[in-house]
């Protein structure tokens, strides 16, 4: 039997490993998670942008609905457009004309009696009722506390009309400092000063200065100031608006 031989090999070296392939495969990983990074940013941008616009979407529809509801509170009339009628269970609803002095004037005396009233208060206003504003005009910019205060004095949606919210969420809010309120300044109306701030003369008939002027015997005007904040962090919706009572209801 021939005996087995045995052969010692040399150990076989490793190649040289230059590593670009590793490079590459990093590089690959990095610019993949940047555009991932980069597209979830993109989602969530527009996830803010589209619920932003849709709360300011919202509070613009609240604050229509709230100025509405303002001035059916000017005309004495409940939210089905009929005159309003006092209800003993909901003293809030109809604003008690002859028997409180924070209501709207039906004359010179009560619009003393009443800017009397107000003038008592810190903001020069009560229950959605203000006297004219002096200073400045933006009172939803002030300071918290100021504007706080204002929020304690205004009105809320349906509280004098008896309109309930039943589509948008933010008009049966009652939370302090959410939700949205309306102030309404009672200013006289000089009808001589006034006589030309529209167009069409002074005096003749079928003209603007006629059409929209308030009633002799009652030359009042009445500025809607209406705030809503939205569900959103995003800015509060004011509107404004000026209006004139035609006929005594």
């Amino acid at each position: 039997m021939k005996p087995l031989a045995f052969r010692f090999l040399p150990p076989r070296l490793p190649a040289r490993q230059r590593g670009i392939s590793l490079f590459v495969v990093m590089v690959v990983v990095l610019l993949s998670t940047l555009l991932a990074m980069w597209a979830f940013r993109s989602a969530l941008l527009n996830q803010m942008m589209v619920r932003n616009e849709a709360s300011y979407s919202r509070a613009f529809e609240a604050a229509q609905a709230l100025m509405q509801d303002a001035e059916l509170d000017i005309m004495g009339k409940t939210s089905n457009g009929q005159l309003c009628q006092r209800d003993t269970s909901k003293p809030d609803i109809c604003r008690p004309y002859g028997g409180n002095v924070f209501r709207f004037p039906e004359s010179r005396a009560d619009f003393t009696s009443l800017m009397r009233a107000l003038g008592a208060s810190a903001t020069k206003c009560k229950y959605g009722i203000c006297q004219k504003r002096t200073g400045a005009q933006d009172f939803w910019n002030a300071p918290k506390a100021t504007l706080d205060a204002m929020l304690g004095d205004g009105a809320r949606y349906g509280q004098y009309t008896g309109a309930a919210s039943t589509g948008n969420p933010l008009l049966s809010i009652t939370d302090a400092g959410k939700g949205g309120w309306y102030w309404v300044e009672v200013m006289q109306y000089n009808t001589q000063n006034n006589a030309h701030l529209m167009s069409g003369g002074s005096g003749t008939p079928n003209t603007n200065s006629v059409r929209y002027a308030p009633q002799k015997n009652e030359p009042f005007v009445y500025r809607i100031t209406v705030l809503v904040r939205g569900n959103g962090e995003g800015e509060p919706v004011v509107l404004q608006s000026v209006v004139s009572r035609k006929h005594r209801l």
